[in-house]
């Protein structure tokens, strides 16, 4: 589990071939800390197990579902990636929960800036579409982000702060950039439950 409070930004290093995936090193310095293999941490987003660490950073295998579901299939070295390590009991949560399991690959359709801060519209595919409301929340590349507006039913906007713009792989989108989508735990919960229909004991 996460918050969507990036810690640091990463660089890929190394993207090597896996049967059935593929192997990515991550440069990094702040996660390094006390991480270990076997642990847990969100790369963009996406949850992943560290399976190798060393003095500059860490390694990670996706396997062939996570390159179909996120944007890990295009990553390549010099692609900066938004880090965070698994949350731990007891601390306090600054973003809002994140799992860590990537919905659905959307679609930046505008980065407007408007004074100090950045708007950024992106598309959702229907199954972060019927989850998201206006104020809700959204995780993109990993990031806990409040629904600004919805200018259309499939897309949403959030607004950037300077602090996020500046500590986060964001500030390098463009139009027609994919990004990593997680929409809203709580809302993906009902929205299945109403899926479900009201039966005996619901």
């Amino acid at each position: 589990m996460f918050s969507g409070i990036v810690e640091e930004v990463g660089i890929v290093r190394d993207v090597g071939p896996l049967e059935g995936g593929r192997r990515l090193r991550i440069g990094a310095n702040g996660v390094l800390g006390d991480l270990k293999t076997g642990d847990s941490i969100a790369i963009d987003g996406v949850c992943q197990t560290v399976v190798e660490v060393d003095g500059g950073g860490f390694t990670v295998e996706a396997i062939g579902t996570t390159l179909s579901r996120t944007t890990f299939a295009g990553l390549k070295p010099g692609d900066r990636v938004n880090l965070e390590r698994s949350l731990a009991f007891g601390a306090r949560v600054g973003g809002h929960l994140v799992q860590g399991h990537v919905d659905a690959v959307g679609r930046v359709e505008a980065v407007v800036r408007r004074g100090e801060h950045v708007l950024l519209d992106v598309s959702l595919p229907e199954v972060v579409a019927e989850v998201t409301v206006l104020h809700g929340s959204i995780a993109i590349n990993g990031v806990s982000l409040t629904v600004n507006a919805l200018p259309a039913p499939d897309v949403a906007q959030v607004a950037l702060i300077p602090y996020t713009w500046e500590r986060t792989n964001l500030s390098g989108l463009v139009p027609g950039a994919g990004v990593n989508l997680e929409g809203d735990m709580l809302g993906r919960f009902v929205v299945n439950l109403m899926k479900r229909g009201t039966g005996d004991g619901v």
